[in-house]
């Protein structure tokens, strides 16, 4: 039994890292999410170098502010989420964009207790490799390509030609930051005329684009 178990160790850990090397390489063809999409998989890739630079500002605005920082894993993103479920109060959890795209190219969606909790190993070790042998901008590149965007939508270009009519290269600051806004609840968020939350979160979002790169924060994107 403990023979077979060490095989079979050796083997995901083999095809893991062969799988990881790959998407280094060439871009991901699909993901589980997309196959499993009743509404299908609209999507357009993207090179890091033509999507608009204020996308990428906004990304890390809204979702990781640490993204250039950390290697992987946001410790003290991740000791306020705990503290505050704690105290009872609501947090946005302590997710980085690194597991964001492990998960999402790799492994598969659910926010069931069960299922969370069965992703969580993996999930660790898909992100530790694609920071080892990808680099963060790789990483933002394919987080910006398969994230979902919308109903049946994946990535920011093909998100951006359905909400506002043209590709990611070209947005203005508010789209960046509306579609950034809706990255979390994609198919419950209106990217073109938000209103309450997703406006006033779109809102800050704009705002803080100018901090990221006047911090150099996406310096690891732009050298």
């Amino acid at each position: 039994m403990l023979v077979w178990a060490a095989k079979a160790l050796l083997w995901f850990v083999a095809i893991s890292v062969a799988w990881v090397l790959l998407y280094a390489l060439v871009p991901p063809p699909t993901t589980l999410t997309m196959l499993l999409d009743s509404r299908g998989a609209t999507r357009d890739w993207m090179a890091i170098e033509d999507i608009d630079r204020d996308m990428v500002r906004a990304v890390i605005a809204a979702e990781d502010g640490r993204f250039c920082s950390h290697s992987g894993f946001d410790l003290d993103a991740i000791s306020e989420a705990i503290e505050a479920n704690a105290e009872g109060r609501r947090l946005r959890g302590g997710s980085t964009i690194s597991q964001q795209t492990a998960k999402n190219a790799f492994l598969w969606q659910g926010s069931g207790v069960v299922s969370r909790t069965i992703r969580k190993l993996p999930e660790a070790w898909f992100t530790f490799l694609i920071e080892q042998l990808w680099g963060k901008r790789r990483i933002m590149e394919v987080y910006l390509n398969i994230a979902e965007t919308g109903l049946g939508t994946y990535g920011v270009n093909a998100g951006a030609e359905r909400y506002f009519g043209k590709d990611a290269s070209n947005l203005t600051r508010t789209e960046a930051a509306r579609i950034a806004a809706i990255l979390p609840l994609p198919k419950k968020r209106e990217a073109v005329s938000p209103s309450g939350f997703t406006r006033r979160y779109g809102n800050r979002i704009a705002a803080r684009i100018r901090q990221v790169q006047r911090d150099g924060l996406d310096a690891c994107i732009y050298r």
